[in-house]
């Protein structure tokens, strides 16, 4: 949903891949927001500019890059810092899914993760959080919109968090993982789910990422991405239109297939 006018414009968006997740992209120049709560955490990145508002009984700013933390329920304001107004990428998740994901980080159930920074300053986490909200808008598989997802609120948890749980780290899952992978294989054009792995590899859906990632140097959706692209050249070579490819192996659509295809053979599909 786009609202555009000559100096503010916004983007909103629902992703309900992985729980309930709503993404707003917006440029503010005269908007200014009212004593109001959410439901929902509300987390972003600056792009551009700087927003100022009122928090938990304090006045804060937030510059370009700077990363902003607003907790479920907690009154807070917003409004630009200049004259120039500021653009800013949130995205909004249920309390239960940090609390999912936090629960997942350790391997034991955890309470909902509290944020105690307003504005942190993280030069390793705002581009991939600005990367994340940017692809999600393109067509992508279920597999990669989850999998994305949930690693970047267990980051989020793992370095913000007022309580940051001790992570799993990867074991000996060798037939889990390989289990995956062989599912991968026979079902190529399906489209999978990261819960439907996990239930597969009996282990939580973070700490499949992980162990997958670790053994076969790959999250599970890049690999399913490396089968697809190479039975699309076995495809392409045999006299297919890439749109045929496309539907075939279980792409989006066309313009997913064509841009995974130069990420991985460095030219598009034609």
């Amino acid at each position: 949903m786009k609202n555009e006018g000559s100096t503010e414009k916004t983007k909103f968006w629902r992703e309900t891949d992985f729980g309930q997740v709503d993404f707003l992209q917006a440029t503010y120049v005269t908007h200014s927001f009212t004593r109001h709560t959410h439901d929902t955490f509300a987390i972003g990145v600056i792009e551009k500019g700087a927003e100022q508002f009122e928090y938990r009984h304090d006045f804060h700013s937030a510059p370009a890059g700077a990363l902003v933390f607003i907790n479920p329920a907690e009154v807070h304001t917003g409004q630009s810092l200049t004259k120039d107004g500021w653009s800013y990428r949130m995205l909004y998740p249920e309390a239960a899914l940090l609390q999912q994901a936090a629960s997942q980080l350790s391997g034991r159930k955890q309470s909902i993760p509290f944020f105690p920074e307003a504005v942190v300053r993280d030069d390793w986490l705002a581009p991939r959080l600005l990367y994340l909200h940017r692809i999600l808008e393109q067509p992508l598989s279920s597999l990669e919109r989850q999998s994305r997802l949930l690693e970047m609120l267990g980051l989020l948890v793992l370095r913000h968090a007022e309580e940051r749980p001790e992570l799993v780290l990867p074991g000996q899952e060798h037939r889990a993982v390989r289990q995956v992978r062989d599912f991968l294989h026979a079902n190529l054009s399906e489209n999978v789910t990261l819960e439907q792995l996990a239930v597969l590899a009996n282990l939580s859906p973070y700490h499949l990422l992980r162990v997958f990632q670790h053994e076969l140097g790959l999250p599970p959706h890049a690999y399913q991405t490396q089968l697809r692209i190479a039975q699309a050249k076995i495809l392409l070579a045999q006299g297919k239109a890439p749109v045929e490819v496309a539907a075939e192996i279980g792409f989006v659509d066309q313009s997913h297939l064509n841009r995974q295809f130069k990420r991985i053979v460095g030219v598009t599909p034609g």
